[in-house]
């Protein structure tokens, strides 16, 4: 499977405690109307840390019944606990998405081989072309290239990694030890661009919740050699780019979609609104861009 293009890191609306499965959908069809390459439920900015079972389900269902097809869907299905990652790759793969991003285990801190008998026992249970997401901030564990060429060799389903170190050299070191037919993510925004020009196939982004054209057209643009576009579309979203991590993520960008009128502003514990100072200080970001 190639994942490759602006994929976005769909955020999951909430109305009343609930799933809002009107605005979720409504929401989607807006992404592929505006010409997004993929998209990922139940990622870190869908909140899956804060979803049940049931509710992880229903996203993904929901998401691959909306998309009918249209892009490729990659759905959220890691965990820190191997016999839960299975289960909810499980579910992804009863939903019919395309492939799963699986996290590396988090607060565990599992060694190199601990990782590769993790994703070798996803994969004996559920067989779906998989993502590894690697993203130390969140995690307390980098995957460095050499384990994630273990990985690939004990895991076939390994199709690609999400890099979300913003660190190119690491990025550089991946595509050297993979090679041209593995899928390189950026899960960086500040990074696109500088991944695309080293090899890597796309972005699984934040950002693209609320300038999916944008970012799909920066890949695109690349895509074709056009390099002016692509780096006038780059500094473009970069200081929305900036706006989205004024608080943890999902936070701004949900008030974001909130203030265009996509969704409710409803989040989870342990997350809550942002900030007075630092929502007025969004808010001129999006007023500046054009999105309000």
């Amino acid at each position: 499977m190639h994942f490759s293009g602006a994929f976005t890191a769909l955020v999951t609306p909430f109305r009343n405690g609930e799933l809002d499965e009107e605005a979720y959908r409504a929401f989607i069809e807006w992404q592929i109307e505006q010409g997004i390459d993929g998209v990922v439920p139940c990622g870190t900015t869908g909140e899956s840390a804060t979803l049940s079972h049931a509710e992880h389900g229903k996203v993904i269902r929901v998401c691959v019944e909306q998309v009918a097809g249209r892009v490729p869907v990659l759905a959220g299905a890691g965990s820190n606990n191997t016999r839960e990652a299975v289960e909810l790759t499980r579910y992804a793969k009863d939903a019919g998405a395309d492939g799963a991003l699986l996290i590396t285990p988090y607060y565990n801190k599992p060694t190199p081989a601990g990782l590769v008998e993790h994703f070798k026992a996803i994969a004996r249970e559920v067989s779906l072309p998989f993502v590894v997401y690697n993203v130390p901030g969140r995690t307390a564990l980098n995957l460095a290239p050499e384990t994630l060429a273990r990985i690939r060799k004990a895991v076939p389903e390994v199709v690609g990694v999400k890099e979300a170190t913003g660190d190119l050299k690491q990025v550089s070191d991946i595509i050297e030890i993979m090679g041209p037919d593995f899928n390189v993510l950026s899960g960086d925004d500040f990074t696109v661009l500088p991944l695309l020009a080293l090899g890597g196939t796309g972005v699984i982004s934040v950002v693209s919740n609320i300038v999916p054209g944008p970012m799909a057209a920066l890949c695109a643009a690349y895509r074709e050699r056009d390099l002016e576009k692509a780096k006038a579309l780059h500094f473009q979203m970069m200081p929305l780019t900036r706006a989205m991590f004024f608080e943890t993520n999902p936070i701004p960008v949900k008030t974001s979609l909130a203030l265009m009128g996509r969704i409710a502003l409803e989040l989870r514990l342990p997350l809550v609104e942002m900030v007075p100072e630092t929502r007025a200080r969004m808010e001129g970001v999006l007023k500046a861009s054009g999105l309000i």
